[in-house]
């Protein structure tokens, strides 16, 4: 009886080993793998934080900007703008062409001291370029922009005037701060007490002799020849066209003034026509006066342009009648 008891037992045992087994077997199984227990990263934190080892070094700002991202170089500045107290500031931010009671648009050619525009119109389109230029001393001479104005609307009433084979030109104040601060002598220089009659680079001089010359204000001639901005805006404009043959309009010497030193022949005999059809004197009367850094004088002896110096008979007539017969010889004059 005790050996099937313990029989009975093994058996049992054995069975509950096995049972065991099986249970661990499949329990086991349903475990998940070790892979499984570590999830991968999702990639959005692989962009997030990349692995340093694929991070490329950081370069200098002047290293990485390629050269088109630069600014651009400044094509176009405005002269330095002062303050005036004896006439209202002017700037021009964005240049716009003025227009007379006409409608007629002005090209913009420069600025002044003080930033007004300096206008061109034009008239014409022949292969022969002639030029007119008022108000170079300002207010002063303030009747030679108000003849420019007059003979600009005259023109374009008048389109006819103007040959086929001429363009021209009309530069009606070469020098508007003067004009702006005073129609008298204080109107003379522009905004840097410069006389741009004195300021070409041809014979320039700083200080010259004054006897028998305009001496009512201690003016200069400019730091340097070509000093000032509007010097350079009509010389530059001289010297991108092709001028044939130009007058300066100036008040009051009652007289024509040939261009260069020494005498220009061309100039001369451009004066000799002028006289016929006006009462401007010529040969001028002689007052000794030393013509420095003269606009008409370089263009003449620089530039080869036959110039004269018209000088009206005062301070406030325009002389326009007579000045329209000059018109036609100057339109139609040959060299």
């Amino acid at each position: 009886m005790a050996r099937k008891k313990t029989f009975l037992i093994g058996i049992w045992t054995l069975n509950l080993v096995g049972a065991l087994g099986v249970a661990g077997i499949f329990f086991v199984r349903g475990l998940p793998s070790l892979s499984q227990t570590q999830p991968t990263p999702a990639p959005v934190l692989q962009e997030i934080s990349p692995s340093p080892s694929i991070v490329a070094p950081s370069a200098p700002a002047t290293e990485t900007l390629p050269p088109t991202l630069s600014p651009p170089p400044t094509v176009h500045m405005l002269p330095t703008v002062t303050p005036n107290p004896r006439a209202t500031r002017i700037v021009v931010d964005t240049p716009t062409p003025f227009v007379l009671e006409t409608g007629l648009k002005s090209m913009v050619i420069g600025y002044s001291v003080e930033g007004r525009p300096l206008e061109m119109y034009k008239f014409g389109n022949g292969p022969s370029q002639r030029l007119i230029v008022a108000g170079i001393h300002g207010g002063y001479e303030w009747n030679t922009i108000a003849l420019a104005d007059e003979l600009i609307t005259h023109i374009s009433e008048n389109p006819d005037v103007v040959p086929r084979n001429v363009t021209l030109y009309i530069l009606r104040a070469l020098n508007p701060d003067g004009d702006a601060r005073a129609h008298g002598i204080e109107g003379r220089a522009n905004e840097n007490y410069v006389d741009l009659n004195h300021n070409f680079p041809y014979h320039w001089k700083e200080e010259w002799n004054r006897d028998g010359c305009w001496n009512h204000l201690p003016l200069t001639g400019g730091t340097h020849a070509g000093s000032e901005p509007e010097t350079i805006a009509l010389m530059n404009f001289i010297n991108l066209h092709h001028i044939d043959v130009m007058i300066s309009y100036h008040s009051a010497a009652m007289g024509i003034f040939a261009g260069g030193l020494p005498p220009f022949a061309p100039s001369e005999r451009l004066a000799e026509e002028i006289n016929k059809v006006s009462s401007y004197q010529y040969p001028p009367l002689d007052t000794g006066c030393e013509y420095s850094g003269n606009l008409t004088d370089w263009a003449s002896s620089l530039k080869g342009i036959p110039s004269v110096d018209i000088e009206l008979r005062n301070h406030y007539d325009t002389d326009f009648k007579m000045n329209l017969r000059v018109l036609d010889v100057f339109l139609s004059w040959q060299r």
